[in-house]
């Protein structure tokens, strides 16, 4: 039996820690080893600990404003093996997501709170980005692209061309970013992440 992905929860309301933890608590692959209110506290049981996957609120004392995003920040640098998840409450923010998938660190998720009702998507988070797959809510990604994302199909009926034009477009894009087709990643989200990047703040 593979060992289990240890994880550090970093969340200053003790009914959205408490509800984190419960979410967590439906695998059997995850070991909490910590859990801490404030960002002092968290970086010290991360350093103590060394875990896998650190979960973080956005926001905690000591301001309550972008702590979870400058600590994956600061953690890319200092233990890029660690992979951090980031909780959103409310709308996300653009410069939020470009830094936080700043540097190429695929070891980084960024979801909103709301989801956190259906723990399998926290699961899902915490296992991807242990293995070094990426991932952005859905609900994320709409706001941060505006709602402009569509299936080929759909790209199709606007252009008034065949979806198989939209697909040698689409991989040629690939091709250009360097985004080789490997299904583990989602290439989509990838370009998106290299898109948001490029976009002055």
């Amino acid at each position: 039996m593979p060992e289990p992905i240890r994880v550090v929860v970093g969340e200053d309301s003790f009914l959205m820690r408490e509800g984190i933890l419960g979410a967590l608590a439906g695998s059997d692959r995850i070991e909490v080893v910590g859990a801490e209110g404030d960002l002092d506290a968290l970086r010290e049981t991360i350093e103590r600990t060394l875990p896998d996957v650190v979960v973080s609120d956005r926001g905690m004392p000591p301001t309550g404003t972008n702590e979870g995003i400058l600590l994956a920040v600061e953690l890319g640098r200092t233990r890029p093996e660690i992979g951090v998840v980031v909780l959103s409450q409310g709308l996300p923010r653009l410069a939020d997501a470009t830094d936080l998938f700043d540097h190429g660190n695929l070891r980084r998720a960024y979801i909103l709170k709301e989801r956190i009702a259906d723990g399998g998507m926290l699961i899902d988070a915490v296992e991807s980005v242990a293995r070094g797959t990426p991932v952005i809510d859905p609900g994320v990604i709409d706001v941060l692209v505006e709602g402009d994302g569509a299936s080929n199909a759909a790209i199709a009926r606007v252009l008034v061309i065949t979806t198989r034009a939209v697909e040698r477009h689409v991989n040629s894009i690939f091709a250009k970013l360097d985004l080789a087709d490997d299904r583990d990643v989602n290439r989509r989200v990838l370009a998106a992440m290299m898109f948001m990047r490029s976009v002055p703040r």
